[in-house]
């Protein structure tokens, strides 16, 4: 029995939950694990893990801005970065002192790797988009990546290989030998699976995203939902509250829904309407939703730029927040084809044991 480091930043729950498949599979196969994480995203895996080893493990500070325009918070956030950076790599070494690993996986935590430890690398991101204007920091952004794949035995990205059934476009691509060498298409990874549920609910409709572009976008929706026909659930994102109201007939708003609850609704629903976060587009894209809305978080350049490419691709409608009309904007969307068909999370992370992890644990 081996014993695996898993490391999942803590910026949202996405990473926590896109690790949740490769965790269950470790341990289906006889292995440790122990979760180094913090906040929210260790809270999630604690409840979902009762018998892993647990250590809290701080993230670098989340560069979200209060307004659309992120990319200059973000550059301010760059010392601070490299700061925790550095405190990453102690505090790894804190951890590994107090016992003996066999592998580590980090979640796009770029200092939690070790040159003794067969150490792999999650993300989809091999590269950052940005405004045209500014290509060159995109460029750079490559380099930056290259010099931290290179620490690792292998980046594992979480999407289908570069191609049509691309769900990351651009962003899991480099032209750089450090990357692509040791790149690793898995397919994609999410925690949902598709239930045998008869799809009853016409619209889900997730409020989510940090604050406080998660209220903005909760008083711009909640007005318009009554003018959608049918039965309708709203996820509000508030876990501090608890309460479930009915304002008609059709509306059910609730305040916070548990993971389990919301697996279920995703099924049920035949229409989403949500961000556009990656993890979101994968977990559409393994329960074969086919008609959806994405609204992305201003200001982050990830969200508005899968945003842009699925509508390039005739796959989902997406719009700003700011001109939401959800009545017009729903007509539309239903013209849109959803995602082509690719191999589901249980297929992509077999193999991504057998062929990536098996030879350093077995």
């Amino acid at each position: 029995m081996a014993h695996v480091l898993v490391s999942p930043l803590n910026w949202g729950l996405g990473h926590a939950s896109r690790d949740i498949p490769i965790i269950r599979e470790l341990l289906d196969r006889g292995h440790q694990v122990t979760v180094a994480s913090s906040g929210n995203a260790l809270e999630l895996l604690r409840r979902e893990f009762p018998g892993c080893h647990f250590v809290t493990f701080e993230d670098y500070p989340a560069p979200y801005s209060s307004t659309r325009f992120f990319l200059p918070k973000f550059c301010a956030y760059l010392p601070l970065m490299m700061k925790a950076l550095v405190d990453e790599r102690r505090n790894l070494c804190r951890i590994l002192s107090k016992g003996s690993y066999d592998m580590i996986v980090s979640d796009n935590r770029l200092g939690v790797y070790s040159r003794e430890i067969p150490s792999f690398f999650i993300s989809h991101q091999l590269r950052f988009s940005v405004p045209a204007y500014l290509w060159p920091v995109e460029i750079l952004t490559l380099f930056v990546n290259g010099f931290f794949h290179s620490k690792y035995d292998g980046v594992i990205v979480p999407d289908n290989e570069p191609g049509d059934a691309t769900l990351s476009g651009k962003l899991s691509r480099s032209f750089l030998a450090a990357t692509k060498r040791r790149a690793f298409y898995s397919g994609i990874l999410c925690s949902p699976k598709k239930m045998d549920l008869e799809e009853d609910l016409d619209y889900l409709v997730i409020v989510s995203g940090p604050e406080p572009q998660r209220t903005k976008l909760e008083e711009i929706v909640l007005p318009q939902v009554k003018d959608l026909p049918g039965r309708k659930v709203v996820l509000l994102g508030s876990p501090q509250e608890s309460f479930t109201r009915r304002p008609d007939d059709g509306t059910t708003v609730m305040a916070y829904a548990s993971n389990e609850e919301k697996v279920e609704l995703l099924n049920r629903a035949r229409f989403v309407i949500s961000r556009s976060g990656y993890t979101t587009m994968m977990e559409v894209a393994e329960l074969e939703k086919r008609h959806g809305l994405f609204i992305p978080t201003p200001g982050q350049t990830e969200q508005e730029y899968l945003s842009r490419y699925y509508r390039r691709r005739g796959w989902f409608l997406s719009r700003s927040q700011y001109r939401l009309d959800l009545a017009e904007d729903v007509d539309e969307a239903m013209e849109f084809c959803g995602f082509p068909k690719m191999p589901k999370t249980a297929e992509n992370v077999k193999r991504l044991y057998e062929e990536i992890f098996a030879p350093r644990l077995e």
